[in-house]
């Protein structure tokens, strides 16, 4: 089970120097459980197989987990690629991603980018009317083989993070089709571009109830039906549905699952999976979050307000999202002693409200407030699980912190862990170089 992994992990990592209290890029360290993103891709994929014998690609959004080899990984699960930008397009090639396994979708692309794209014969999902103006004198001067859709917001409403709702009244992203006009102008839109043959929506991700989600998959799939019906022909035969799917962040346990998620949409939606249309779907966090863990050790402890702190070394640089905003995104702490081993038992008290704080300097910088554990002592170390995506992946340079190494582990049956380097811990001298260190004359004139 993940848990056991995760254990054997951790001491490991310890055992084996990844976590190092001499090397100031190895005081804290990543890791990611190879064995259950597999498992996670198996399960995304048996799930809309079971719902449906039309063509499905899962392009996995890249923005979760931006690292080549997690992508090589997916790709060979049978996933493809979502990017939304130049540099996750660059990263999805160096991973061997195919052009046909590529959908391109973001809300500022660049007439060079859009170029590159159809060039490539990479799906492209337009934003706005204006960008398929854009695309329209692209095709023009150079014929292409992409796919081309265009995204519609459903304008159904938020879930509990507005950060994260992208179908609301007044969202940035697609063509808002309760505003004015606006169904109308999409359908003509089509109507004059019979090559154009997608259609694409996303109603947001975490905090979003999947009720929600499947009604503005529902109003898509309408949507598709209504410009078949007027083309007079099927027009539209692949509708991209987006990703989304919350993490449980609370437990080990994974839920909601794919599965319920693909019944769900099987029964608000049938029409969708009766075999005329493919389908797309651009998972990101669900498919990564839980199989990430961050290590950190202890390096103080000490009491303020009759409050017990343990000072690490993870905090906002990898927590970026939990440390600004902790009541949408609240993490777990895990507590392993020196040697990396779980600290239970009954000579552990257990239930001692501490906060765990990072290491930057501002009093903002926690990865927990308040919470119960096992009184963390200097040397300990503390595990942030769930953590696989949009975590140390993204990395926050404050404090000109090193971003950490991410390794890669699986777990052999007699318990034996063996690592692979995803991404190796960034130097002091990396940091001097990217903060300018080859040119500290430059300001002198």
């Amino acid at each position: 089970m993940a848990s056991y992994r995760r254990d054997q992990a951790v001491r490991a990592a310890v055992e084996q120097g990844l976590l190092s209290p001499a090397d100031p890029a190895r005081q804290i360290v990543a890791l990611l459980d190879t064995a259950g993103i597999r498992a996670s891709a198996a399960a995304l994929v048996s799930a809309f197989a079971a719902v449906t014998d039309a063509p499905v690609l899962h392009a996995f959004a890249v923005k979760a987990t931006p690292l080549v080899p997690v992508l090589r990984l997916l790709y060979d699960c049978g996933l493809g690629v979502e990017v939304a930008s130049p540099g996750e397009l660059a990263l999805a090639r160096a991973a061997g991603v195919p052009p046909s396994r590529t959908v391109l979708d973001s809300p500022a692309k660049t007439p060079a980018e859009l170029r590159q794209a159809l060039a490539l014969g990479i799906a492209v999902n337009a934003d706005n009317l204006q960008e398929l103006a854009r695309i329209d004198a692209l095709i023009a001067s150079a014929p292409t083989a992409s796919p081309i859709g265009l995204r519609v917001n459903p304008q159904i409403g938020a879930g509990t993070i507005g950060a994260l709702s992208t179908a609301t009244a007044t969202s940035k992203f697609g063509v808002a089709l309760r505003d004015e006009g606006a169904r109308e102008a999409v359908v003509q839109a089509y109507l004059d571009r019979p090559w154009m043959r997608r259609l694409h929506t996303h109603t947001g991700s975490q905090g979003i109830p999947l009720a929600l989600m499947a009604e503005g998959v529902a109003t898509a799939h309408t949507l598709a039906e209504e410009i078949n019906a007027k083309a007079g022909r099927q027009q539209i035969d692949t509708i991209d549905i987006g990703g989304g799917l919350p993490v449980n962040f609370v437990t080990d346990e994974e839920t909601p699952t794919y599965a319920e998620y693909a019944e769900l949409l099987a029964a608000t939606a049938p029409g969708l999976f009766a075999g005329r249309y493919g389908i797309v779907t651009e998972f990101g966090r669900s498919l990564l979050a839980k199989h990430g863990t961050i290590l950190a050790r202890v390096e103080y402890t000490k009491t303020s307000g009759a409050r017990p702190i343990a000072v690490t070394h993870a905090g906002v640089q990898v927590a970026t999202r939990t440390v600004y905003a902790p009541d949408s995104w609240p993490l777990r702490v895990l507590a392993y002693d020196a040697e990396g081993r779980p600290r239970t038992g009954p000579e552990i008290p257990q239930d001692v409200v501490q906060d765990v704080a990072g290491p930057a300097c501002f009093a903002g910088d926690m990865l927990a407030t308040g919470r119960p554990l096992p009184l963390l002592r200097p040397g300990d170390i503390v595990a942030v699980p769930d953590t696989g995506a949009y975590y140390f992946a993204h990395h926050y340079a404050y404090n000109s912190l090193p971003r950490p190494g991410v390794h890669g582990f699986t777990v052999a049956d007699d318990g034996a862990v063996s690592f692979a380097t995803v991404r190796r811990p960034q130097s002091l001298d990396e940091i001097v170089a990217e903060s300018g260190g080859e040119r500290p004359d430059a300001l002198l004139g």
